[in-house]
């Protein structure tokens, strides 16, 4: 019983560690004047990843690759189809100002086709976990370069406050604090409840953790696209899936190189490729409606059935 008490308590400091990095990102991008696509797709992005980032190396570290892989095709799909889906529901209007097929949509799904080629062999090798962070270097460059584009406003009320950088460092510290310790305690007390219930940690990674390391995506895009703020929804999405599969899995990758049970997995990494292409389609089409928010659900409800399934 306590094992689920450490699990939920760790879970949840990931969470409001992120919450606290989030928050502070904003404020400091806010005060250098940065567009709100550029601050989805790269500082929020950044810290909405953060608890797949710990969970992922920290489970590498400990030498569970398989956690760490499911840990980011989980999120992926989750953030596509279930976070996605909900701000299409939720929001009254989505009309990106950005034209993100043109711009950002490859971004998406570059590197889940990389990944596919990478893990041809059964393993990501450190090189090639180097090679994930030369990509995340090359979707930086790309929005540096945009940032010169239009700013506009990201939240009225916070744009009002007075920015204190004590303050925000401080605050980001206890952020990361909470982060770090959270994914230790997470991969620990999630391995140990597979193991009671029978179940693989693969599929515990790709449900229980890869669900509660994507609700800081949840949470943050839900409330843009409440706020009328779709740029920065999507932004965070499409800057949270590129950083789970360079930053994340590429860090994870140089910690000690991953293994993959390709037969075991095979499922899991066709329905990333196809929620990532679905997310080219939906940008390409602009179907930013209910009724593609509803196609993404149960895209997800597939997933989940499947993998409790078997």
């Amino acid at each position: 019983m306590i094992e689920y008490i450490i699990f939920v308590v760790s879970l949840a400091s990931l969470i409001y560690g992120a919450d606290f990095i989030i928050n502070e990102s904003e404020r400091i991008a806010l005060h250098f004047n940065i567009s709100s696509f550029v601050i989805g797709a790269s500082l929020v992005a950044f810290g909405t990843s953060l608890p797949e980032m710990a969970a992922s190396m920290t489970a590498s570290y400990f030498h569970k690759s398989d956690m760490a892989v499911a840990n980011v095709i989980g999120s992926v799909i989750f953030n596509i189809s279930l976070v996605l889906g909900l701000v299409f529901l939720i929001a009254k209007k989505i009309s990106p100002k950005r034209d993100l097929f043109q711009k950002d949509s490859a971004w998406g799904l570059f590197p889940v086709l990389i990944f596919t080629v990478m893990i041809s062999d059964g393993v990501i090798s450190r090189f090639e976990g180097f090679a994930f962070l030369f990509v995340m270097v090359a979707y930086l460059v790309f929005l540096t370069n945009d940032a010169k584009e239009l700013t506009d406003e990201i939240d009225e009320e916070l744009k009002k406050e007075k920015f204190n950088w004590i303050k925000s460092i401080s605050l980001l510290v206890v952020g990361f604090v909470l982060v770090i310790v959270g994914a230790k305690y997470t991969i620990q007390s999630a391995s140990f409840i597979a193991r009671s219930m029978g179940v693989s940690e693969w599929v515990i990674s790709l449900l229980l953790i890869a669900f509660g390391t994507s609700l800081p995506e949840l949470v943050v895009s839900v409330k843009a696209a409440r706020k009328g703020n779709a740029d920065m929804a999507i932004g965070n999405i499409i800057g949270s899936n590129v950083a789970n599969f360079t930053m994340v899995l590429g860090g994870a990758a140089i910690i000690n190189p991953l293994t993959i049970n390709l037969s075991n997995s095979i499922f899991d990494i066709v329905s990333v490729l196809v929620v990532s292409v679905m997310l080219v389609f939906i940008t390409a089409n602009k179907l930013y409606s209910k009724s593609a928010g509803i196609v993404l659900l149960v895209m997800i409800a597939l997933v989940i059935n499947q993998s409790i399934t078997h």
